[in-house]
């Protein structure tokens, strides 16, 4: 394989103690490439081909990886090629969100062996820890007794200050409950699997990286709109936390009021506000919550909703481009496919509309991954704090 195809990861090192350093290099190189050869993994990792022998063997013997066919070639012996095994690593990934929470159980492929979802009026503590104990034995049972030995962890995503708003959920005054509440004690009661936390709009960000279409770029912006709008930072090809786990939290830019001044893109370019507005026209907006998805009732507050979202996100995507040079900004939600792909070309066309003198605004692209995102992000959490690199 020509090296312009191969996904470039830092070098590895042929020195004793760093073991696990070199087997999450390998599981990293096959996973963003697909199965190779030890001789390719020693050409570009640049460890021996005696160490990557070594790792692989080991490896498959943990049952991390798999044994192709062999590939002969004109000359030498046949190569082998090395794949990740599928039921390698399993984990749980739930998001938590202002209406509705979503489990998945996911393989180290980021293939969905099942899921569940619950829709609520507000989230509250004992109803989403609850959930989660009866849901994950209901999808545990599901699995083989070799799958339920290689569970890894549970990932959570969930937003941010999710008690500062009560408000506009229209929860009761003990919402702030959340405040004090503490994952890992909670989790630590239905599960001995290790936790892993991570702001939603990060987990979303992750999922698009892994499996949607953030490999076509090196440094992107990625929103994702919820109940409430978030976003998440790639940097030289790797998801950006920040140092306060909150990177891309967009939902703070400032932009345009529809009757002046200004508003936080939060209030200008939430699926909240569409809801309040189908609601205020006697529709089902529960209904907006559960899958499949299907809008098609929502007319015309859904376009007026598109159309006020697009000028919005214009604005933000202008003020995201001049502090950073990113490449696109990846437009992904919790709606129909259809209604996303509306929504990147009005967004689009706002664009055009602003001044962007001095700079080269991002480019509004569809996302690819879609409403399951921050579910699959925090399901990516556990194997990628463990197995991968970035």
């Amino acid at each position: 394989m020509d090296g312009s195809e191969i996904h470039r990861l830092s070098n590895g090192a042929n020195l004793t103690g760093v073991r696990a350093h070199n087997e999450r290099l390998i599981l990293s190189m096959i996973q963003r490439n697909g199965a190779l050869p030890g001789s390719d993994l020693a050409k570009h990792t640049g460890l021996s081909a005696q160490t990557v022998s070594n790792i692989l063997r080991k490896l498959e013997a943990e049952g991390f990886l798999l044994r192709g066919e062999p590939q002969r070639g004109r000359v030498g012996k046949p190569s082998v090629p090395m794949a990740l095994d599928p039921d390698a690593a399993l984990t749980f990934g739930l998001k938590i969100g202002r209406r509705s929470a979503d489990l998945v159980v996911m393989n180290i492929m980021g293939e969905v062996l099942d899921a569940s979802q619950i829709t609520y009026r507000y989230p509250m503590p004992d109803l989403i820890f609850g959930y989660l104990d009866r849901e994950m034995q209901r999808l545990g049972a599901g699995l083989t007794p070799y799958q339920r030995e290689r569970l890894c962890g549970i990932g959570i995503a969930a937003p941010s200050e999710i008690w500062s708003w009560t408000e506009v959920l229209g929860a009761p005054q003990d919402f702030t409950v959340w405040r004090d509440i503490d994952f890992v004690e909670e989790v630590g009661r239905v599960s001995p699997l290790p936790l892993f936390v991570e702001n939603d709009g990060t987990a979303a960000c992750r999922a698009e990286h892994i499996f949607g279409r953030g490999r076509e770029f090196t440094d992107y912006a990625h929103v994702f709109i919820g109940s409430f709008i978030g976003g998440g930072v790639v940097l030289n090809s790797g998801v950006a936390a920040g140092a306060h786990h909150n990177a891309g939290a967009f939902g703070s830019l400032r932009v345009p009021g529809p009757e002046g001044g200004e508003l936080q893109l939060i209030d200008a370019a939430s699926l909240y506000l569409l809801e309040a507005a189908i609601v205020e026209a006697g529709g089902d907006a529960a209904a907006m919550w559960e899958m499949p998805q299907d809008w098609r009732d929502y007319e015309p507050m859904l376009s007026e909703w598109i159309g006020a979202t697009g000028k919005a996100l214009a604005h933000a995507t202008r003020s995201i481009g001049s502090v950073m040079d990113f490449e696109a900004i990846l437009i992904d939600g919790a709606f129909p496919a259809d209604v996303r792909h509306r929504l990147v070309e009005r967004t689009r066309e706002e664009l055009e509309k602003l001044d962007t003198r001095g700079m080269v605004p991002p480019r509004p692209e569809a996302a690819l991954v879609g409403a399951n995102a921050r579910a699959l992000g925090a399901g990516c959490a556990p194997i990628y704090a463990q197995y991968f690199f970035q």
